[in-house]
């Protein structure tokens, strides 16, 4: 066995392509676009890289043959922003071998001990605002649209290889057909618009997307500060995040609440695409595109994927009222699930707000550190 950067244009393709040797077509598992993973990889198309530098390891066995990948990671961004010097490993596949895999975090180790940075957790992919976590419970399911599924066989790996846990992440499943919630709500809808009189709640409109996405990265680096593995968006990051997902949104689902004209709180709901993603094996080429189109349309689930307000309005019935109309529209247009991911195993606060929405724990993530 031997572990190589991945340096030459045929290593990366086969670093990128490496899942597919891992899970079979029985497997939870949903491929992903092989584009979108190479421009994520890509130094020159994500502007993640702008403020971060990646090395790619693969791992050979004894007659050449592929059997396992890693990413070692530094992002300055969340160095400066947490004042945690510590690098990340991603993207991390492995056939289950214990030397392979302890190989394969050594060399990420190493890496990063090389730059300087001593410490190292993951995985992240690339980063705390992708994919990240080994799941650890609720291995029978497919993942929820940008979330991981990895075999239960890589906590072993992980655990053989000198890294601990270090944090946990909660996945709930709430069912949205329809009961006594929406009656709950509304009464705290009521007490709170008596408050905030100027307080105005809509849905995204796509003739002013434009100036609804400077009011997201306004909420979101201010909203989520102070949570664990934070790290503000950049401008460039979130114009990329959005012209991916933009043809992905349904409008009702994108909501944004204000008070007084300016913007203090937003829930993003996306439509799980993973339902169709499953259906297309990592190419719209040859037969894919009329594969997305014709599965698109029955698309049943949600991923509730960002609800937060300005600290300044918290407590105050905003976040219920924007549950409040994404229930109901969910219900308006369909939907049967929504997943409310990723939720720390220390916010007591969103935890209590998914049991209060009859949501529960359908899945864990365990995030490692070393």
């Amino acid at each position: 066995m031997r572990i190589a950067k991945a340096e030459s244009s045929k290593q990366f393709r086969q670093f990128v392509r490496f899942p597919w040797k891992i899970y079979n077509e029985d497997s939870p598992w949903v491929p992903p676009l092989i584009s979108d993973v190479i421009d994520m990889l890509s130094e020159g198309k994500n502007p993640f890289w702008l403020h971060a530098k990646r090395e790619l390891f693969l791992a050979y066995d004894d007659d050449d043959n592929i059997i396992g990948r890693i990413a070692a990671i530094i992002d300055y961004n969340y160095m400066n922003f947490q004042d945690d010097k510590c690098g990340f490993f991603g993207f991390f596949e492995c056939i289950d071998d214990a030397a392979a895999a302890k190989a394969l975090f050594d060399a990420a180790k190493n890496w990063l001990d090389d730059k300087g940075v001593y410490k190292m957790m993951g995985p992240m992919n690339p980063s705390t605002n992708d994919e990240l976590g080994f799941l650890s419970e609720g291995f029978d399911l497919p993942p929820g649209l940008m979330m991981s599924y990895t075999p239960e066989y890589y906590l072993k790996l992980a655990e053989g290889s000198g890294l601990k846990k270090i944090k946990e992440l909660y996945a709930y499943d709430m069912d949205v057909t329809g009961d006594s919630r929406v009656e709950r709500l509304e009464r705290v809808v009521r007490t709170a618009e008596k408050k905030l009189p100027t307080l105005k709640v809509r849905t995204l409109c796509k003739d002013t997307f434009d100036d609804d996405l400077k009011s997201a990265i306004s909420i979101y680096n201010r909203a989520w500060e102070k949570n664990w593995g934070f790290v503000p968006w950049s401008d460039e990051e979130f114009v990329y995040i959005a012209s991916k997902i933009k043809s992905l949104l349904d409008p009702d689902m994108i909501i944004i609440a204000s008070v007084a004209g300016a913007p203090v709180g937003m829930l993003i709901s996306l439509p799980d695409y993973n339902q169709v993603l499953k259906k297309l094996n990592g190419s719209l080429l040859p037969f894919g595109a009329f594969k997305y189109l014709y599965y698109r349309k029955k698309i049943d689930s949600l991923r509730l994927m960002v609800m937060g307000v300005i600290k300044e309005y918290r407590h105050k019935g905003i976040e219920a009222i924007m549950y409040e109309k994404g229930l109901k529209n969910a219900l308006k247009n369909g939907y049967k699930h929504c997943e409310l991911s990723w939720v720390l195993d220390d916010n007591i606060m969103t935890q209590r707000t998914a049991e209060m929405m009859n949501g529960k724990i359908y899945k864990k993530y365990a995030i490692y550190g070393i």
